[in-house]
């Protein structure tokens, strides 16, 4: 059964390349690993939604609370799905960084339509987060 986490963390301190070296992994492992998704950060914040089987989501989780680029792991949701909302993405990276006002519009434009509506409102509401 497919399963959907969402999470946040704390990560204050990390250089544009320690962004992309994640963005880089996921794209490298997550395939082989069945899971999709997305993340965000906002400069001092993770939002990552994942999606795929639970053995894998539970695991990548677990490397994800020991990772120490960042702490302050805690899952907001975690539910069974029908399908992948972000089913094409390895892991997808949208940038929230144009000013708060704009951040809710422009994210809600990037966000793929099969998300579900307390899903979709945690992530555009997390674009207000500085």
């Amino acid at each position: 059964m497919l399963r959907q986490y969402l999470y946040i963390s704390t990560a204050p301190s990390l250089s544009r390349e320690e962004v992309e070296s994640i963005l880089g992994s996921s794209a490298r492992n997550n395939p082989a690993r069945g899971v999709t998704g997305l993340l965000l950060y906002n400069g001092r914040n993770f939002l990552q939604l994942l999606e795929g089987e639970e053995a894998e989501l539970v695991d990548l989780m677990l490397r994800i609370s020991y990772d120490p680029r960042h702490s302050g792991v805690s899952l907001l949701d975690r539910r069974n799905i029908a399908e992948r909302a972000c089913s094409d993405w390895a892991m997808k990276r949208i940038l929230i960084a144009e000013p708060v006002e704009e951040r809710q519009r422009l994210l809600e434009a990037e966000l793929p339509q099969g998300l579900e509506p307390e899903t979709r409102k945690l992530i555009v509401n997390f674009a207000v987060l500085n």
